[in-house]
């Protein structure tokens, strides 16, 4: 094999050797974000319950994850960022560099569901985020996706 079949570098995406302003705290980003999201999809469900005439509360567990894992895949798909993240100035970025489109947000979501319902697996990707160049958990690591600062919008 030669060295460019070898190499899986993304040239892509930023290098966080040379251009580590992209991933400056972005960890720490992502987990305001979760909170922010979180918060916010709690909320919303709440805020739906008497449109349920309260039998929502029956299943509010279940309404919580649909809710969550649909704003998830809507927000990643519109924006490459859900509105935590957006609060936060990052946004997901595909390996080629490009922003989520809906199968990028659906697989990453649902990675992220999968990586949630097993600790291991989350203890592994919030290991990833904190020792990998790029910041990426294990969900990023397999879809070759990450998670950047936004440049400034002026």
């Amino acid at each position: 094999m030669t060295q460019a079949t070898t190499d899986r570098r993304s040239y892509a995406l930023p290098d966080p050797d040379t251009q580590s302003e992209f991933y400056q705290d972005v960890t720490f980003k992502r987990a305001l974000a979760w909170v922010t999201d979180s918060a916010l999809v709690f909320v919303l469900c709440v805020l739906v319950l008497p449109f349920t005439a309260f039998t929502g509360l029956l299943f509010f567990g279940g309404l919580v994850l649909v809710f969550g894992f649909a704003y998830r895949v809507v927000t990643l798909t519109t924006g490459s960022a859900t509105w935590g993240m957006r609060l936060m100035s990052i946004e997901m970025r595909q390996s080629d560099g490009a922003r989520f489109d809906l199968g990028a947000a659906f697989l990453h979501t649902l990675g992220y569901r999968v990586s949630v319902m097993f600790p291991i697996l989350q203890i592994i990707s919030i290991v990833l985020m904190l020792t990998s160049a790029r910041k990426q958990g294990l969900t990023d690591h397999v879809m070759g996706t990450v998670a950047i600062n936004r440049a400034a919008r002026y």
